[in-house]
């Protein structure tokens, strides 16, 4: 029987799946994409799949990945949901479908304890703030009985932890075989256990950190597996430039002075004057910061010429040099030591890619690449390639020994045209299969969309204001129930405060907003709503909220977006990105900002509908959606949707939507 053959018996209505997983039901779309799959793995051959949300594009790729009997290796978007393929998908599936396969789990290194930083930590003079010996006690508790040293099975510890890079290796302080833990090293043995595996998880942002460095394991994996999937494929281009291009901080020069002087102090005192060298460091960081004003803090500055925006190019240069100068001395210096301890290899080797990084920045920058400086805390000189596409072809589609390779990259949003060339363009995927999906929600019954017809203009200074008051009286209807997603940060603080002045702290109804507590703890009490007498909910966030929330039932039943999602104007990337269409002879508005907005559109409108069941509606409170010609466009993007024309619509929708919630409720 061929893989195709098999992958449509198991999903029939005899098949594996209905007989050994409860409530499975196969829905056409489902099955359509698991055929395309296991045809492309058997040709060896690029697929792009556009799987709109329901269609259950989970089972999709896996089935026929486990069926085919290869390895594989599989990507996805964040480290939660590496945790729910590994943990809850891939069991269920191997279970239902009887096949032994072997699966592993690879993060990188800061998602590991490490066992020799552990014990430095306790001897650490001056923990960080905020860190507490308790805290890092029960770590240690934990570490005694910890098979993976998976930090997230340490329930209590917040990934934002000032722990943690206490605990926890870098590429650039990781002892790597003179380590004196080196055999127990939990990164080394998640390693060995995916160069062992039939099945390996990993994350994004690993597979693009090792393309770009080889250090995570990923690299001597990759020859191995003919099959990888890439899921949550949309975020890969974005992903992706952060590693292939470079970046040089004030950070890291402090971070490298700062090691340099502990470890040189502690291992070889006299040897070299450790404070000099450190100091000098330390010197040319401050100075390179102070090129650029307190008042920048926040923004991104161009560098389109020689040197950045709004700086002296006489300081510019000349604190450029003195990072060079700074970073060839500790490079010398750590060179006359490197024997001593494999400390200062490690520290030689930062020392010398902080001198070629300097070197770069001195230089002008490679064509198809654009440069910026990030000014916060620290400076961040950056450069960055426009997209992927020729890595995605050097390094993923050609193999040095000509063998093809199946390559499945999927989503919910890949585009808003037939070729899905908002993705495939960027990730030289030009001439891979492209299919899309659409979704088995019946949106024309379960979705409305409604655009306000007299609000203010997106760019006048009362518009959010004018959201939250109306996104006030809507939620009031409902009892909570409410997401509202924002374009920008300032524009989730003007909505948050607005809406707790208007429901009052008397009210029925709890304002979250994103930022006042951990991600999961603001979706948590969400979804919980007004269950159990609590307090009915709104939640007002930005930025990741938009993707990757899933929100069920009746919780989220009023789905506010405050503008158009169009890509900031004055963001680096974006600027080069238009400049070089417009270069080209094309139109930056119809070639860029319009596919990223239909596409950030999509994706927010994607958190309300996530059931058969699911009803609620959509509100964009941007008149441009209904007044301009390129609405069209965008409003085609969303899913067929029942378009409220009016308040009395919409306020007979909201009834429609409470009456619901009060037969449900009332349902034992």
């Amino acid at each position: 029987m061929s893989l195709v053959e098999e992958v449509r018996d198991t999903f029939g209505s005899a098949g594996n799946l209905s007989k050994k997983t409860d409530h499975f039901i196969c829905r056409s779309g489902q099955l359509e994409m698991a055929v395309a799959v296991s045809q492309a793995i058997v040709g060896a051959y690029p697929l792009v799949v556009e799987a709109s949300t329901g269609v259950g594009k989970t089972y999709s790729y896996l089935v026929p990945a486990l069926l085919s009997g290869e390895r594989v290796l599989v990507s996805t978007a964040t480290k939660a949901l590496q945790d729910q393929l590994f943990s809850r998908d891939l069991p269920r599936l191997t279970n239902a479908l009887g096949v032994a396969v072997k699966a592993a789990l690879l993060k990188g290194r800061a998602s590991y304890l490490c066992l020799h930083r552990l014990e430095l930590a306790r001897h650490e003079p001056k923990l960080p703030e905020g860190a507490s010996l308790r805290a890092l006690a029960k770590i240690e508790q934990w570490s005694a009985a910890t098979v993976t040293g998976d930090l997230s099975e340490l329930a209590g510890l917040d990934e934002r932890s000032p722990l943690i890079p206490f605990i926890t290796s870098t590429r650039e302080n990781c002892l790597g075989a003179q380590c004196p833990r080196y055999q127990a090293c939990h990164v080394n043995l998640a390693r060995r256990e995916a160069m062992a595996a039939d099945i390996v998880v990993v994350n994004h942002h690993l597979f693009f950190a090792d393309l770009a460095v080889r250090e995570s394991g990923v690299a001597e994996l990759l020859p191995t597996v003919r099959i990888a999937i890439f899921d949550e494929a949309h975020q890969l281009n974005e992903t992706g430039i952060q590693f292939l291009g470079a970046n040089l901080t004030t950070g890291q020069l402090l971070d490298l002075a700062r090691d340099m002087l502990g470890t040189g102090l502690q291992l070889a005192r006299g040897l070299v004057d450790w404070q000099s060298v450190a100091g000098g460091i330390e010197s040319a960081a401050r100075a390179l910061r102070l090129c650029v004003s307190p008042e920048m803090q926040g923004s991104k500055l161009r560098w389109i010429g020689d040197v950045p925006e709004l700086v002296t190019p006489a300081h510019w240069h000349t604190a450029l040099q003195a990072v060079l100068d700074a970073s060839s001395d500790a490079e010398d210096q750590l060179s006359t030591v490197s024997e001593i301890a494999p400390d200062f290899r490690r520290l030689h080797e930062r020392a010398t890619q902080l001198v070629d990084r300097s070197r770069r920045f001195m230089t002008a920058g490679d064509v198809g690449f654009v440069r910026w400086v990030d000014v916060g805390s620290q400076l961040r000189l950056v450069e960055s390639p426009l997209d992927i596409a020729s890595a995605v072809t050097e390094k993923m589609l050609s193999t040095p020994d000509g063998a093809a390779k199946t390559w499945i990259f999927t989503s919910a949003t890949l585009g808003d045209d037939e070729r899905l060339s908002w993705f495939t363009q960027r990730c030289g995927l030009t001439e891979a299969k492209t299919l899309r999906i659409g979704s088995p929600f019946s949106y024309e019954v379960q979705a409305a969309l409604y655009v306000p017809r007299n609000f203010p203009k997106p760019s006048d200074s009362a518009h959010s204001q004018h959201v939250a008051l109306s996104t006030a009286g809507w939620a009031k209807a409902l009892g909570g129930r409410t997401m509202v997603l924002t374009t920008s940060l300032r524009a989730l603080r003007v909505i948050a405060e607005t809406l707790r002045n208007e429901l009052g702290s008397d009210s029925a109804i709890d304002v979250l907003t994103q930022g006042a507590m951990p991600k999961r703890q603001l979706i948590e009490r969400f979804r919980l709503g007004a269950a159990d007498g609590r307090n009915g909910c709104v939640l007002v966030a930005s930025a990741s909220f938009w993707e990757g929330i899933d929100v069920p039932g009746e919780a989220l039943q009023l789905l506010v977006i405050d503008k158009l999602p169009f890509p900031a104007l004055n963001d680096p990337l974006t600027e080069a990105r238009s400049r070089q269409i417009e270069l080209n002879g094309g139109s930056a508005f119809n070639s860029f900002f319009l596919p990223e907005a239909a596409v950030a559109l999509k994706q927010g409108a994607g958190r309300l509908i996530r059931r058969e069941t699911d009803q609620g509606i959509l509100v964009v409170c941007d008149i441009r959606l209904t007044t301009m010609g390129y609405g069209r466009r965008l409003i085609k993007a969303l899913p067929p949707m029942q378009l409220l024309t009016d308040d009395h619509q919409m306020t007979e929708r909201l009834i429609h939507l409470t009456k619901i919630c009060t037969t449900a409720c009332q349902q034992p």
